[in-house]
């Protein structure tokens, strides 16, 4: 255990201290280790995921327990993964205080004494300790103080459940190919592999799938052949507002990884253009459209630059997935809430305003827009809409059919993560 306790420190300190991504630190990590077992790997990313999802809280208590700041970084980073483990995970206390012991006895002979302390007064004073932690918002919900404050200006009382849903696991959805085949067919084949699951989402064609536990997706029928890919339910819902039928030119800007590039195409056959500046990630769009056996002119270019990339020949629907503070998947990604900065969403919101203008022209007439981001700030959100409608003549904002949202927005619950919609009709003016 404490080799597993060392590396998620080293994780930790990579994603806190110098801002790294948390994904592709854990991923170099692993192909480093490809000695480990299955269970080893599994338990590395569960510390290296719970301790960033806790680490307002973990971070409090260790200041408490600690009368001094710790000089030696990666022995502070790794007593953050052993409080996580106290405090969440099933393994044996004793257990984790001895791998913690003997890690940094490995990094630093003279603390482990030190470390040995603090972990044993954290058991002995954990409830005391608890309720000091929550006495700070930090330490109470596990988000920066400037979220916290934005998030409880917006919503007001609701803003302690959208925190609080953001430090649960995520649920794992899954989304049938209806080109291969209905949800009802589906979902016997997921129960005679001994899978729970259920419709929460959309009609019994085509609707999403919660699995009762997650599993792994070489252990989901037919998913190498194309039968069913993995996407949160909030995020199918972009196919069905966007409201595409044969025939169709479609746009998908800022397409990566694929996921609703490939669901448009399940859902009618369109010619479909996707585009995306990272070239690295426009191969994964390709990847997941080999796999569901669907084709799409694939192109590296900027959402804000059209004029790089575009033929000239209007769309007749264009999803404009915007980048965003991601807000609303923190679940999934618990180190964006610490890499993030109050002052990064202005900057956010003038890449969407960007991207928006650019896009539109290139919408034809009678066509229409849909705007998405996965982020629950409203500066990024309906803000981004009114502004731009009010230099927009041409552009009339449609009502939406999207069940538990707030004008459009989602916000994250048991059943999906947070995003917001905004369809967009082009109408026809004068003179034309």
């Amino acid at each position: 255990m404490h080799n597993i306790q060392l590396a998620a420190g080293q994780i930790i300190q990579q994603v806190l201290a110098d801002g790294r991504n948390l994904n592709q630190v854990l991923d170099e990590s692993l192909r480093r280790k490809s000695v480990w077992t299955p269970a080893q790997r599994a338990a590395l990313q569960d510390l290296s995921y719970g301790t960033l999802r806790f680490y307002g809280q973990l971070r409090t208590l260790l200041g408490l327990l600690l009368h001094k700041p710790m000089l030696d970084q990666r022995i502070y980073y790794m007593l953050l993964v052993a409080l996580y483990q106290l405090q969440y995970s099933k393994a044996a206390q004793h257990a984790v205080v001895d791998h913690a012991v003997r890690s940094a006895q490995m990094l630093n002979v003279k603390v482990s004494g030190l470390v040995n302390a603090i972990l044993r007064n954290f058991l002995r004073k954990q409830a005391a300790l608890l309720e000091q932690a929550a006495q700070h918002a930090e330490g109470k919900y596990s988000y920066p103080q400037w979220w916290i404050d934005e998030l409880h200006a917006q919503y007001s009382e609701r803003s302690v459940v959208i925190l609080e849903a953001g430090n649960r696991h995520p649920p794992m959805t899954l989304r049938v190919n209806r080109r291969r085949g209905s949800t009802t067919d589906y979902l016997a084949q997921l129960e005679q592999q001994g899978i729970r699951a259920r419709l929460i989402e959309g009609d019994l064609v085509g609707g999403a799938l919660q699995l009762d536990k997650p599993v792994a997706v070489d252990k989901l029928p037919g998913f190498f052949a194309g039968l069913v890919s993995v996407q949160d339910a909030g995020a199918q819902h972009a196919a069905r507002l966007l409201d595409v039928s044969d025939g169709m030119r479609v746009l998908d800007a800022c397409a990566a990884p694929g996921g609703k590039t490939a669901h448009i195409l399940e859902c009618a056959q369109v010619e479909m253009v996707a585009v995306d500046k990272d070239e690295q990630r426009l191969q994964r769009v390709a990847e997941n459209l080999r796999r569901l056996g669907l084709s799409a002119q694939l192109l590296t270019g900027d959402a804000s630059d059209p004029e790089k990339w575009w033929d000239g020949n209007p769309f007749q629907r264009i999803l404009a997935d915007v980048p965003c503070s991601a807000s609303g998947v923190v679940r999934r990604h618990p180190d964006i809430k610490w890499l993030r900065r109050s002052s990064d969403i202005a900057g956010f919101v003038a890449q969407q305003v960007n991207i928006l203008r650019s896009l539109w022209r290139l919408l034809a007439q009678d066509g229409k827009l849909l705007y998405a981001t996965c982020s629950v700030f409203h500066q990024e959100n309906g803000q981004v809409i009114a502004a731009f409608l009010a230099q927009q003549p041409d552009a009339l904002q449609l009502p939406i059919e999207l069940p538990g949202s707030i004008e459009g927005q989602l916000l994250p619950d048991d059943f999906h993560d947070g995003f917001f919609y905004a369809l967009l009709h082009k109408q026809m003016t004068e003179g034309r």
